[in-house]
């Protein structure tokens, strides 16, 4: 409580609210560190996390969207961490089986929870954590999978990795996909991703969620925890791969310019998912554009021919718009039938908007949940 002065000239009280952090977190400052991480980098295991505090992580968590559409919250419980814990640590003394996310997975990179099989096997080919793999690869995992999904084909990590090489460094710290010169079809999402290090928080896995990210004998569907051993690729050659991942190489090998990863990544903010990828499209160059459009359509038509009704092409008819406020309802859009879509009608409808504009002319759409 401190003194002011009034409009009339007055001494009045001022009271300003103070929030004091739970005695429990504050006394965990005094614990000590955790040993039999000398393996890890010390600028990873020696960073503490923003999200120690479970009032900043509430407040986090009430504005940014963490789970997929149609899937309860209740599968994982997102839990603060201790003072004391690093996200390099493994799974000792928990009575519950977690792993660590950063706040940026969510909020820049749109990824949600549950994770799909592609971003599992990928894991799982690279033998890292979530948050063992750099942000910035993530984003090209991110780009990858909306582009194949766009194109009616199937992502796979051995079709992604004919791509990238990996160089695991000793002692462990991020690992990064290294584009191959001659070949990568995606761009930096950044040149230089800051400001993450510090933004990890617990996602432990609830009863409810085993099904998905579990297998059946209870082993973890992908890495939990950081490994000291992440797998190394370089230069893979097309005899490795199968057929389906020779026609999901040889198709993203006929763009010639780089594609957008960084638009790509966005489109999983977006109201209408191709529209915004034409657009980002047309902003790298006319050839990917018109080259996309006619990949899309003969790939729908060779779809069509073999019924395969369930393979993914974004054409959702129902999304999540977050509305300022904090209030969330759900829009329904009809399926395009065909080009020409008015997309300020489409935005207008769904967003209260008179000048609908969207996320191809370079502005952030509101975040589906």
């Amino acid at each position: 409580m401190s003194a002011g002065v009034g409009t009339s000239g007055m001494p009045m009280e001022v009271v300003r609210e103070v929030r004091e952090d739970p005695p429990e977190e504050l006394e965990e400052s005094n614990w000590p560190a955790k040993g039999g991480y000398a393996w890890v980098a010390s600028d990873v295991h020696d960073q503490s996390s923003l999200f120690r505090w479970s009032r900043l992580l509430n407040s986090w968590l009430n504005c940014t969207p963490v789970m997929s559409r149609g899937v309860s919250g209740d599968i994982v419980s997102l839990e603060r961490v201790s003072a004391i814990d690093r996200v390099c640590h493994g799974q000792e003394g928990a009575t519950e089986k977690f792993f660590y996310m950063y706040m940026c997975h969510f909020s820049q990179l749109h990824i949600r929870l549950p994770f799909d099989d592609f971003t599992m096997g990928m894991l799982r080919a690279l033998n890292v954590a979530p948050t063992q793999l750099h942000p910035n690869s993530w984003a090209y995992l991110q780009a990858f999978r909306i582009l194949c999904e766009s194109l009616y084909l199937e992502p796979s990590p051995y079709a992604f990795l004919y791509f990238y090489d990996t160089r695991p460094r000793r002692p462990a710290t991020w690992l990064s996909l290294i584009s191959r010169p001659s070949i990568s079809r995606l761009d930096a999402f950044s040149q230089s991703f800051k400001h993450f290090k510090d933004g990890y928080f617990k996602v432990v896995v609830k009863e409810g969620g085993e099904p998905y990210f579990l297998n059946a004998d209870g082993s973890t569907k992908f890495p939990f925890s950081w490994t000291n051993n992440p797998s190394r690729y370089k230069d893979m050659g097309v005899e490795e791969l199968s057929a389906g991942d020779k026609e999901v190489v040889g198709m993203l090998l006929r763009f010639v310019d780089k594609l957008p990863t960084k638009g790509l990544v966005r489109v999983y903010n977006s109201v209408h998912p191709i529209i915004d990828i034409e657009g980002h499209m047309a902003q790298s160059g006319k050839k990917n554009l018109a080259l996309f459009q006619a990949l899309r359509k003969e790939m729908a038509a060779k779809a069509k021919e073999a019924g395969k009704a369930g393979v993914p092409n974004l054409q959702e008819s129902v999304v999540e718009v977050h509305v300022h406020g904090g209030t969330k309802r759900r829009a329904e859009l009809p399926p395009r039938p065909g080009k020409g879509k008015d997309v300020k009608k489409i935005r207008a409808s769904i967003l209260g908007s008179a000048d609908g504009a969207g996320s191809a002319s370079g502005k952030k759409l509101p975040e589906p949940g």
